[in-house]
């Protein structure tokens, strides 16, 4: 009778030793995995920290890319110059190594590609408003037809013009830059400085920036009601167009290549600007017009105004009084686009940068990163 329970004995042993070892084991394993996603995490946070470093130093070299084109050629900006070839997928050691850097294999796993786009090659939409003093937003009637032409050049309502622009004015109405001029900040007048504390007086009462906390479908977009207590967002990118009534995203996307919208009201490059933007900025001139112009433009770049009215003499568009504010052959922002791969790590930075026409130096507007 003993020798049977000693069996059942050693046998429920047995049993309870297998399920503490399997327990342990099951804990010891979790710890693991839990400590190995940790470390995995650290490693990522790690490389997209790196890449974002190597980001900014080719963005560095970029500004002084610009820099050194504006010192050669500081009057004209055109396509054949330095800063419009793009960089191919490139090992960061190939650059390393080129400037002598003895540290330049580590970057035989990281990668970096780009390119520069001329943001005044587009039509701002900045320019729908104008400022003719500090605080005071005009509709700019000239480039509400121009932007008609476009829309309807690309088979978008033209009547959305309009619309666009009064909510340009809107969003720009609660605006702390609304009392910034293009030529940047100067010494502030009597005048300015009662105009200034009036309208912050305005906004404190509207509940600040955002115009109060009501809502309404019709955001200020009425021509006399200038002085809505509800404003829209103010637009920064293309794709605020959506805000806007009567755009779709299938019309944004169209839009895409050929409009922007910037900090200032900008004149577009007759050098770098595509077709459609030139035959909607001029009116009484067809797409198949632009099209010779920009041929002619391949030939040879233009060095001022004047080569600008002779190609569209050229072109065959009648005789057409060339406004400064809205054409020139040169260019002050631009638009930065890069891509660093970093082991596991990607990185794509989109970077609007200012270049000064007098000093030639470079100031980032904004920066948006997508992982």
């Amino acid at each position: 009778m003993r020798a049977p329970n000693r069996k059942k004995q050693r046998g429920v042993a047995i049993i309870s030793a297998l399920l503490v070892v399997s327990l342990t084991a099951i804990l010891v394993s979790g710890m693991l995995w839990r400590q190995q996603v940790q470390i995995r995490r650290i490693e990522n946070q790690r490389l997209l920290a790196q890449a974002q470093w190597i980001s900014r130093s080719a963005l560095d070299w970029t500004r002084l890319i610009l820099r050194s084109e504006a010192d050669t050629s500081p009057t004209v900006t055109y396509l054949g110059g330095v800063w419009g070839v793009p960089i191919a997928r490139t090992k960061l050691s190939d650059f390393l190594g080129q400037i002598g850097e003895v540290r330049a294999q580590q970057g035989a796993s990281t990668y970096l590609s780009g390119s520069i786009e001329d943001a005044q090659a587009k039509f701002n939409l900045r320019n729908l408003v104008s400022t003719p003093t500090p605080g005071v937003l005009t509709i700019n009637v000239a480039q509400i037809q121009a932007f008609q032409r476009l829309l309807t050049m690309l088979g978008i309502n033209g009547s959305l013009a309009k619309t666009v622009a009064l909510q340009m004015r809107a969003g720009l109405a609660r605006s702390a830059t609304r009392f910034q001029t293009q030529t940047g900040n100067s010494a502030t007048t009597a005048s300015g400085q009662n105009n200034e504390s009036t309208t912050l007086a305005a906004i404190a009462q509207g509940g600040g920036a955002a115009g109060g906390g009501n809502f309404t479908d019709d955001p200020g977009l009425k021509d006399a009601d200038s002085n809505a207590p509800v404003a829209p967002l103010q637009m920064i990118t293309v794709d605020s167009l959506l805000d806007v009534p009567g755009f779709s995203a299938e019309a944004v996307a169209k839009l895409r290549p050929f409009v922007t919208v910037l900090p200032t009201t900008t004149a577009v490059n007759m050098n770098t600007a595509p077709a459609e933007v030139i035959a909607a900025l001029i009116p009484g001139m067809n797409l198949s017009q632009g099209q010779a112009f920009v041929a002619r433009r391949e030939t040879v770049f233009f060095h001022d105004i004047g080569n600008v009215q002779l190609a569209l003499t050229g072109a065959g568009v009648k005789t057409v009084s060339i406004d400064s504010n809205e054409m020139d052959v040169t260019t002050k922002y631009f638009v930065i686009h890069g891509r660093v791969e970093h082991e596991r790590a990607q990185l794509e930075r989109t970077t609007l940068v200012y270049r000064d026409p007098t000093t030639h130096t470079t100031r980032i507007v904004y920066t948006r990163d997508s992982l």
